[in-house]
C-alpha cells in the first residue's frame, strides 16, 4: 500500500512539475514585453536581442507623451476616452445580457429557441462583416464623432449573452417556481434571485468585453472625425504605425495596451473558470 501511495505522490509530483514547466513558458512573453518597454535604444537593436533589459529606463514612455504633446492633444485625452467608453460599455453589456438572460432562461414563451439561435448565428459573423451596417446605423442615428458612436455598437455582445444564459440555466427552476407561489413577480425574481446567482458569469463577461473594448482602435477610425474623440487604442495603433524610428515608444505602446488585460484577468480569473465549467452543462 505504502508503495502504491508512493508510485501515485510520484506521478502527481510530475503533473505539477509538468504543468509548472509549462506555465513558466506561457509566460515567457510577457516577460519579454515587460522588458522590451524598458530597454533603452541601445539594448533595443543589439543583436542577438537579449531577453532581459540591463539597464531599464522610463525613455521609452517619456518618448510616447511627448509625442502626443506635439499632437497638441494630451496623452491624458486619449486615457480618459478609453476609460469612458470602456467603462460605460462593460457595465452597461452586463446589465442588458443579464435581463435578456434571464427570460431566455426561465421563461417558456414562443420563439424563445429561435431567438437564442439568431444569437449563436451572430457569433459566427467577423466584425469586419458588420462595419457597414454599423456605419450606416451610427450615422443615421447621428451620433458620428460622440461616445455613443463608439459605446452603442459594442453593446450588442452575443458572446457575453451565451455565457449569462448557460449558467443560469444550471439555476433549479424550483427556485422560481418558490418565489412565484410566495408572490414574487418577474422583476423580483430578475433582481433578487437571478442577478446574485450570475455574479460568477458576470466576471466572464466583464473580462471579455473589457479586452474586447479597450483594444478597439477600429471604431475610433470608423465612428469619431476629431482628435479629441479618438481613443488610446487608435493613438497607439499610430505610434506603432510609425517603424524603427519609434521602436521604444512602440515597446511602451504595447505595454500599455497589454498590462490592464492580464491584470483584469488575474483578478477575475477564478470566476471565469467557473462560468465556462457550468455554461456547457445542463443539469
Amino acid at each position: 500500500m505504502k508503495k502504491l501511495w508512493k508510485r501515485k505522490d510520484v506521478g502527481l509530483f510530475g503533473i505539477l512539475l509538468l504543468l509548472t514547466a509549462f506555465g513558466v513558458f506561457m509566460l515567457l512573453p510577457l516577460v519579454f514585453l515587460v522588458s522590451t518597454a524598458f530597454k533603452p535604444p541601445e539594448e533595443l537593436f543589439i543583436y542577438p536581442p537579449r531577453f532581459l533589459v540591463d539597464n531599464p529606463t522610463l525613455a521609452n514612455f517619456r518618448d510616447l507623451f511627448i509625442s502626443s504633446s506635439a499632437d497638441r492633444i494630451p496623452f491624458t485625452r486619449y486615457v480618459f476616452n478609453s476609460l469612458l467608453v470602456t467603462l460605460v460599455t462593460v457595465a452597461f453589456t452586463v446589465i442588458i445580457g443579464s435581463l435578456a438572460a434571464f427570460p431566455l432562461a426561465k421563461h417558456a414563451f414562443p420563439g424563445r429557441n429561435a431567438i437564442f439561435g439568431l444569437i449563436i448565428a451572430s457569433l459566427m459573423f467577423a466584425p469586419e462583416v458588420v462595419e457597414i451596417p454599423r456605419f450606416l446605423i451610427v450615422t443615421s442615428l447621428g451620433l458620428m464623432d460622440t461616445y455613443g458612436a463608439l459605446i452603442l455598437p459594442n453593446l450588442a455582445f452575443p458572446i457575453g449573452l451565451f455565457l449569462m444564459k448557460q449558467f443560469l440555466e444550471q439555476v433549479p427552476d424550483a427556485i422560481f417556481e418558490a418565489a412565484r407561489m410566495d408572490g414574487a413577480g418577474d422583476w423580483r425574481q430578475f433582481w433578487f434571485i437571478a442577478l446574485p446567482l450570475i455574479r460568477p458569469a458576470w466576471a466572464t463577461v466583464v473580462i471579455l468585453s473589457f479586452i474586447g473594448v479597450w483594444n478597439d482602435a477600429g471604431s475610433a477610425a470608423l465612428f469619431t472625425q476629431t482628435e479629441q474623440m479618438k481613443t488610446l487604442p487608435y493613438y497607439l495603433s499610430t505610434v506603432m504605425g510609425q517603424g524603427v524610428a519609434r521602436a521604444g515608444a512602440n515597446a511602451a505602446a504595447t505595454f500599455l495596451m497589454t498590462v490592464p488585460t492580464v491584470l483584469i484577468f488575474i483578478l477575475f480569473q477564478s470566476r471565469v473558470m467557473s462560468t465556462m465549467a457550468y455554461s456547457g452543462i445542463k443539469s
